[in-house]
């Protein structure tokens, strides 16, 4: 009488938790795109290589910022908005040189280049630097304004990246080129044995995540330079090669040796000159003596024979260490008579064999399929067990050597190639910025690169360029609706996918045991209405 009102309950309770299931799962694909930029943030927030550019239709479906060219308030060394076609031809020189030590079909680099719109641009007009070409090696260079010379103050260098179709293997970084003593740089000869004094950016090959911060030290002894590879960030930073938005990269490095790494304005790494580079800018004082050997009385074994011990008259080295079961007993039911496999009866010699050739045939062979009811079949032997007689080998114990001295080590001497540079801030001065990659993705995009030593300059530049266009893009994916949102969540992040089956697929499942129990799946012919007591009465 009860039975039917509980039942009731039972199935509404279930289809509200199924119903806050697919909520929550919705919420979170909502939320989880930008749970990781707040973590960030919280840290510290044709044949010239280049391709003319295609009319666009501008899109009209959604209202847009328009494009405005930013002006850096103060002194910079180099600022480049990408603001014209006409401009970026005027100052970019693109490499006609070859790279060395590689095929001749692969030395040159003719990777194209193009100014023009990015895709699904979040700001109308505003143009890019975008990197065209699959598998080739690209070369493209620009002279600053001013050379850069590092005196008393910082230098920071900031420009944005976007991989419009995500990146497989290649990188994004940029190299701020040496300038030569006593010559002029040719850009145009521009290649991967140019002499740099900063290589700064991303870059990605498989599940390798990397922000290179590399700069090149001049050996005060030698006039040899060598690279110091910064410290990997402690942050995770592979959401900004996956999530195909525009991200904000920034080196800053300062007199005091400190320098500093940001993605998004957020610091994903820090550290010193002096203390955080690989190898370290200052050798050893000391170093081990290359030509000190180990005398030859040295003795380094700790541990040693017990050369007073003897085997004990007992002790029988020709006993094995199993023996066989004399109280074992063939079990019964044992085939003797039967092989344990036997030739396939259904096998046929193939038509194509030559017994000359192929030797006489043999049909395969299979298990006996009358073994397979009984304890065994062929030859029965008794197994083997453990000897109880069995000692082994005698050795004598091991005790402590008396003669034991340490392990030894090479004495050690003053290295004869030390040196102590205090200020590696100082370091080559910088007269050009340089993109010289190789890429198994295209479309990827830079723009808004500027170089200064004033951090309020770089602070206002990006509140009128990369603020603005990640607001943009943020307002852009919030007016994509709920489908838009998960499928950017699930297009970062491809296990969301399976999440999203699940949430669709177990509910449906469900629903049918609940609602049709005997039934099995839904088919509405056999379900029953839910009667009520008051429907009843």
């Amino acid at each position: 009488m009860n039975s039917k009102p509980a039942v009731f309950v039972l199935r509404m309770r279930l289809h509200l938790l199924l119903c806050l299931l697919l909520l929550g799962s919705l919420a979170y694909a909502q939320g989880v795109g930008d749970e990781e930029e707040e973590e960030i943030e919280e840290d510290d927030d044709a044949d010239d290589g280049i391709v003319e550019e295609e009319a666009e239709e501008p899109a009209a479906v959604r209202e847009k910022m328009l494009y405005q060219r930013p002006e850096p308030v103060g002194k910079t060394f180099f600022c480049e908005p990408f603001d014209t076609r006409a401009e970026f031809l005027q100052r970019w020189v693109i490499s006609q040189a070859k790279k060395e030590g590689v095929e001749e079909d692969v030395a040159k680099y003719d990777g194209r280049w193009s100014v023009e719109e990015p895709e699904d641009n979040p700001i109308l007009q505003d143009l890019g630097l975008i990197l065209k070409s699959k598998a080739k090696h690209h070369a493209i260079s620009v002279n600053l304004t001013e050379t850069f010379h590092f005196t008393d103050k910082p230098l920071i260098v900031q420009y944005e990246v976007r991989f419009q179709n995500g990146i497989d293997c290649g990188g994004a970084y940029i190299k701020l080129l040496s300038k030569p003593q006593g010559d002029e740089l040719k850009l145009k000869t521009f290649t991967d044995k140019t002499p740099y004094t900063i290589m700064f950016g991303p870059d990605k090959c498989g599940n390798d995540y990397k922000l290179h911060f590399i700069f090149r030290h001049k050996n005060p002894v030698t006039g040899e330079f060598e690279e110091k590879h910064a410290e990997k960030p402690s942050a995770k930073i592979d959401t900004f090669f996956t999530d195909r938005k525009t991200h904000l990269y920034t080196l800053t490095v300062r007199p005091d040796n400190s320098y500093e790494l940001k993605v998004d304005n957020g610091v994903v790494a820090s550290g010193d000159l002096l203390s955080n580079m690989s190898p370290p800018v200052n050798p050893p004082k000391e170093i081990e003596d290359p030509n000190d050997k180990k005398p030859a009385d040295w003795d380094d074994r700790e541990k040693i024979a017990d050369p007073d011990a003897k085997k004990p008259d007992d002790w029988d080295e020709t006993e094995p260490a199993t023996m066989i079961d004399e109280d074992a007993e063939k079990p019964e039911g044992w085939l003797e008579d039967e092989e344990v496999y036997i030739p396939d009866p259904s096998a046929t010699k193939p038509e194509d064999w030559d017994d000359e050739m192929d030797g006489e045939w043999e049909a395969p062979r299979i298990d006996n399929p009358i073994c397979a009811d009984v304890p065994g079949c062929g030859k029965w032997e008794p197994p083997t067990i453990p000897n109880p007689k069995y000692k082994g080998v005698w050795r004598a114990p091991m005790i402590d050597n008396p003669d034991y001295k340490g392990e030894w080590k090479p004495r050690r001497i003053e290295n004869p190639h030390y040196f102590e540079d205090k200020e590696p801030f100082k370091m080559t001065p910088i007269e050009a910025l340089g993109l010289e990659l190789w890429s198994m993705s295209n479309d990827i995009m830079f723009d808004n690169f500027i170089i200064a030593d004033n951090e309020t300059v770089i602070e206002e530049f990006t509140a009128v360029t990369w603020e603005l266009k990640s607001n943009q893009e943020r307002a852009a994916a919030s007016t994509g609706g709920w489908w838009h949102t998960i499928k950017s969540s699930a297009d970062e992040r491809p296990w969301l996918w399976a999440v999203y089956v699940m949430v669709v697929l177990l509910p449906i499942m469900l629903l049918s045991i609940c609602l049709c129990p005997r039934a099995g799946p839904i088919k509405v012919k056999k379900c029953r209405p839910v009667v009520t007591s008051s429907d009843s009465s």
